[in-house]
């Protein structure tokens, strides 16, 4: 396949990977469910926590309380973290009302966050329990939103290795199948799905799928390409299941995409020529919408903080597909193994620095002075305040950026910061 060669492999020079551990500046894995309950369509979040989490979840999603969202909190009170109330009887509680208020929902997770983990609340054998009390109609799974020694992406990866593990298995052990694993915009599944569908791979499944009654079937048969470097935990209980994943750059960029679409047609055995021909006018459409961004971001040095762990493709895309010059690239968690396909096509003079230690890591960006910073919000402000044009990482998360069609659309969040600055300067 001709397309993962659009791509340029470094040589074999090892990166130089700096190991960090000390004060982190990341959000927690709740803010998750901000783009999951978008996704999921009939699916309803229950946070057992805090006061706190209720307002980052409320503050995070912008949803009106009158809008009757599909998350919710329920609040962990003083005698419950002291032990003075059978939080299980008042979980269970909830839960009913929840049900009996709210008839479309069709899966329920309760999600635990710090306190929850703190008082070690078992929401694991609570959703078995219950979900065998409310079945067939409602589905009640758990999973851990907490921020303890975590970072926020890793909310979408718990979540979906919980639904991972319901899922049906394979008619025929040998029967072929692709799943696409990360929680996708809705506009990018249905492009993807055309592409897939013009080079004849089939069938596709999405995971997550837009309503919990359309779960993918999963065996030996299954083969995973992950839309998102953060899925550790998914991969490892859908190849624990007999699926194999597919080695892959991810799907950002022109090239990006080209390569993560090359990696599914060589398992599928379409022929180069028929996917260079489907591929081809997508691909030409996302490099000229990457143009005029490319002239306004080439030569400029860019700074990663530590935040989402979308960082190395990011990198990739940034110094690849634009021409810009990697001064650092942090990532809370260095995953080899995802990464596998992207960190050799990084510049072999990158610094990758993985955990962080914050002050130490602002010194070296300080002294570097980069052109632009991409950090999450509690360092954005003080930057901008020294002088540094920032861009907010989890804007990244929240946006699609995934494929051909946005590929433009991804370069314009790194362009957009330098331009709102020149404009503001005197």
């Amino acid at each position: 396949m001709t397309a993962a060669a659009a791509i340029a492999c470094r040589d074999a020079a090892p990166l130089a990977i700096l190991r960090e551990r000390g004060q982190r500046e990341v959000f927690c894995g709740l803010t998750g469910i901000v783009w999951l309950h978008r996704r999921i369509q009939d699916a309803f979040f229950l946070v057992v926590g805090s006061r706190t989490c209720a307002h980052l979840l409320q503050s995070a999603a912008g949803v009106m309380i009158f809008a009757e969202p599909r998350f919710a909190t329920a609040v962990m009170e003083q005698r419950d973290l002291a032990g003075l109330a059978d939080t299980h009887d008042e979980l269970e509680r909830i839960v009913a009302r929840l049900i009996e208020r709210r008839p479309d929902i069709r899966l329920l997770f309760l999600v635990g966050s710090c306190p929850s983990e703190v008082i070690k609340l078992d929401l694991a054998s609570a959703a078995a329990r219950l979900s065998v009390r409310y079945a067939p109609q409602v589905r009640i799974l758990a999973y851990s939103g907490s921020g303890i020694e975590t970072t926020f992406t890793e909310g979408e990866d718990a979540c979906l290795a919980a639904l991972a593990a319901e899922l049906p298995a394979s008619e025929g052990a040998s029967t072929r199948s692709l799943m696409v694993v990360g929680a996708l915009a809705d506009v990018v599944e249905d492009q993807l799905r055309r592409i897939f569908a013009e080079l004849g791979i089939g069938p596709v499944h999405f995971l997550p799928p837009r309503r919990c009654a359309d779960l993918p079937p999963v065996g030996s048969g299954t083969r995973l390409l992950l839309a998102q470097p953060f899925l550790n935990e998914t991969t490892r209980v859908l190849e624990g299941r007999g699926a194999r994943r597919l080695s892959a750059p991810y799907p950002l960029g022109a090239d990006g995409t080209a390569a993560w679409l090359a990696a599914a047609a060589r398992d599928f055995a379409v022929p180069a020529a028929r996917f260079e021909a489907v591929i081809r006018p997508a691909r030409e459409r996302a490099r000229r919408a990457l143009l005029p961004h490319r002239d306004r971001l080439q030569g400029r040095r860019v700074f990663l903080f530590p935040d989402s762990q979308l960082e190395p493709p990011l990198a990739r895309f940034l110094a690849g597909e634009l021409g810009m010059r990697i001064v650092e690239i942090g990532t809370p968690y260095l995953n080899t193994r995802l990464l596998d396909a992207e960190l050799p096509l990084l510049p072999a003079e990158t610094l990758v620095s993985e955990g962080q230690d914050v002050d130490r890591q602002l010194d070296r960006c300080r002294a570097a002075a980069p052109d632009l910073v991409v950090c999450g919000l509690g360092l954005a402000n003080p930057l901008e305040a020294e002088g540094f044009t920032t861009k907010w990482s989890i804007e990244l998360v929240f946006t699609p950026i995934q494929g051909f069609e946005q590929a433009g659309d991804l370069a314009e969040l790194f362009s957009r910061p330098l331009l709102r600055r020149a404009r503001l300067e005197v």
